[in-house]
């Protein structure tokens, strides 16, 4: 919705509106050179730290995988595959080792979902963050990365795969027992531009509670709450 003509905010929000509208997944591999130098990566950096947290506990981290490390993580891939699958073919785990070698800049996403030692709720009213807290924090983090990366003109997207549980990966970024690695993020300049997507109406998430529990009920943006 755009925000009221004679709101001193008006113009923020028409371009806050547009970056995040305008943002697209570029897949890692058509992401070329170059990628966000030293000041631009800070930048895209410093965006995760205006996530929400609840009591500051900042339950995740991000794990910068330089271009000397990219061969161990393909490594990691392709061993990861080899213990799903044994007979997977060498095509296969070439392919698995490539994945690490695409986009400029590649990050691991991290989330610690429990404290080691246990939360010293007593200190905070009895107050324990949830796992589900800290995740939705790392998603956000991760999205104000997301668009900051695409303020400043690169591409960018966060990929996923059965090897982030795998004990490869865990042992190559030192996981600890109580963290969870999330996704990759991998940044960069698009060599081919995706097509463009349909957003779904907020008709299609959104809706109202009614007068009865468990009664829902059909919202429209544009009506009165």
């Amino acid at each position: 919705m755009d925000a009221p003509v004679d709101s001193p905010h008006a113009a923020t929000a028409e371009l806050v509106a547009a970056l995040i509208h305008s943002r697209r997944t570029v897949l890692p591999r058509w992401l070329g050179p170059p990628g966000p130098d030293a000041a631009q990566l800070r930048l895209i950096l410093e965006a995760a730290a205006a996530a929400p947290d609840h009591r500051q506990l900042l339950p995740w981290r991000f794990v910068l995988v330089p271009a000397a490390a990219r061969a161990r993580l393909g490594e990691a891939f392709a061993q990861a595959l080899r213990e799903r699958d044994p007979a997977a073919p060498a095509e296969a785990l070439v392919r698995a080792e490539e994945k690490a070698h695409h986009a400029p800049v590649l990050l691991l996403a991290v989330a610690r979902l429990t404290d080691e030692p246990p939360d010293a709720s007593e200190s905070h009213g009895g107050t324990v963050v949830a796992p589900v807290e800290r995740l939705v924090s790392a998603g956000c983090a991760l999205q104000n990365m997301l668009l900051m990366a695409h303020a400043l003109g690169f591409g960018a997207s966060l990929t996923a795969g059965q090897a982030l549980a795998s004990a490869p990966l865990r042992q190559l970024f030192a996981l600890a027992p109580a963290e969870q690695a999330l996704c990759f993020l991998s940044i960069g300049t698009p060599v081919r531009r995706p097509k463009p997507v349909q957003r779904p109406h907020p008709r299609a998430y959104v809706q109202r509670l009614g007068d009865a529990p468990g009664v829902l009920e059909d919202y429209e943006v544009d009506s009165k709450t």
